[in-house]
């Protein structure tokens, strides 16, 4: 299964042979949930949300502060 992920540093294509969650992706690359908003093919969606063959990833990190 090959899937694209888009960050602020860039698009990369990961290859897993295993079912993956958005969360495992995350975690793999660093990136603290509580920071983004994900979304799967152009929706938000929840960090429990599955990754499937072909799909794409855009991770948007929040701007917050006071």
């Amino acid at each position: 299964m090959k899937f694209t992920v888009i960050t602020d540093d860039g698009k990369k294509i990961l290859e897993s042979g295993a079912p993956r969650r958005i969360k495992d992706v995350l975690g793999e690359l660093e990136i603290p949930i509580e920071t983004v908003v994900v979304k799967k093919n152009g929706e938000i969606v929840i960090e429990e949300e599955e990754i499937s063959d072909g799909d794409i990833i855009e991770v948007i990190r929040v701007i917050y502060g006071g």
